[in-house]
């Protein structure tokens, strides 16, 4: 017979889960495993609210199994490390992103892909190698395999910087791939939410010329006078349209709502690049004569590899990048889910675990 979610594993642990695709978060009691050698077990003191943890606790994707503990921007203070940890001790600051595993032997974890290996291992609602649930970080304690630990640089805040973990590898990964960093390079960002705000930020690091893409006028001042922008676009204005025609060499698309593409790979120059990063849930339209006569590219981009995710988190220390945030307690999680529905969230909910959750 099954164990419960309590007896699984040697560790007491407790979180917030939902039950069914209601997507009402309740108190939950589970466990996590024992320190293994290879492991890294940390106190969370703050999770971010990603949009896929709102898809997720509804089984918008379809394949959600409950009881299910979301988060994946999960930080904190390691608490205890196993015999083989090298580069973590007791004390750090530390983070774990999407994932907590792979298969490790494929060509994509042999490049430091491990976020394309057919057997990746989501951070919650995934099988682990012991055949047990993975529960995110809306809960006290998360325990990791190192490889998948992330260090933290000692000035970034730990509540502006755990959505770096999703958010912004998400952006960063798909603008060093395809090559968006050049500086004289004039790069396009659609949507300022959680994603959007912080792609601009980082490609304003970068020093490239960034051009926000909404349908929101009133988020022109935001866009180029606090986040740094070049330049703010309405989409829905077929003059500004029309008027910045063939003038970008790539484009990051954040946007998780069914959109027109056509509009925006009119935006590109030749051999320009569409790269989605946001997740509609029905299929988008694709207009492939445009793409013909400019040699265009539309790419998809998920995530990134640790090495890679380290790397991030170092260049945003660097460079003091950080996610703006609503610091929220652990028990108005129900009503920033709702908020985060209506896109009502400047730019991303951060729980404070550490300070606010509270054991039934």
């Amino acid at each position: 017979m099954a164990k419960s979610p309590e007896q699984e594993h040697p560790t007491k642990a407790f979180g917030w889960a939902a039950r069914d695709p209601s997507g009402v978060l309740f108190p939950f009691k589970f466990s996590r495993r024992a320190t293994g050698e290879k492991d890294v077990r940390f106190k969370v003191l703050y999770c971010g609210i990603c949009h896929s943890d709102l898809h997720n606790i509804k089984n918008e994707w379809g394949f959600s199994t409950y009881p299910l503990v979301p988060g994946h921007e999960i930080v904190g203070i390691v608490t205890e490390v196993g015999c083989k940890v090298e580069k973590v001790k007791v004390g750090d600051k530390v983070g774990v992103g999407c994932m907590v595993g792979a298969c490790h032997s494929c060509d994509n974890c042999a490049n430091d892909l491990e976020n394309y290996c057919p057997k990746m291992i989501f951070t919650y609602g995934a099988t682990y190698y012991d055949g047990t649930t993975t529960y995110g970080g809306y809960s006290d304690v998360m325990v990791s395999e190192e490889r998948y630990i992330v260090r933290l640089p000692d000035n970034l805040p730990l509540d502006a910087g755990a959505p770096l973990l999703c958010a912004g590898i998400t952006v960063y990964s798909p603008l060093q791939h395809f090559g968006f960093t050049k500086p004289g390079m004039h790069i396009g960002v659609v949507g300022l939410g959680g994603l959007g705000h912080v792609a601009v930020k980082f490609a304003k690091a970068f020093g490239v010329k960034v051009t926000v893409i909404s349908t929101s006028p009133n988020k022109k001042e935001e866009a180029t006078e606090h986040l740094g922008a070049d330049s703010f676009l309405v989409s829905r204005d077929p003059d500004q349209m029309q008027a910045a025609m063939g003038t970008m060499d790539g484009i990051i698309d954040t946007v998780s709502a069914i959109h027109p593409l056509l509009p925006l790979l009119g935006l590109l120059k030749s051999q320009g690049k569409l790269v989605m990063v946001g997740a509609p849930d029905r299929p988008l339209e694709l207009p492939v004569f445009p793409l013909l006569m400019g040699r265009k590219i539309v790419a998809g981009s998920c995530i990134g590899g640790m090495k890679e995710t380290q790397e991030m988190i170092d260049f945003a220390g660097k460079h003091n990048i950080t996610a703006e945030v609503e610091v929220i307690s652990m028990d108005y999680v129900n009503t920033a889910i709702e908020r985060l529905e209506k896109n009502d969230v400047r730019y991303r909910f951060v729980i404070d675990i550490g300070n606010t959750l509270k054991a039934a």
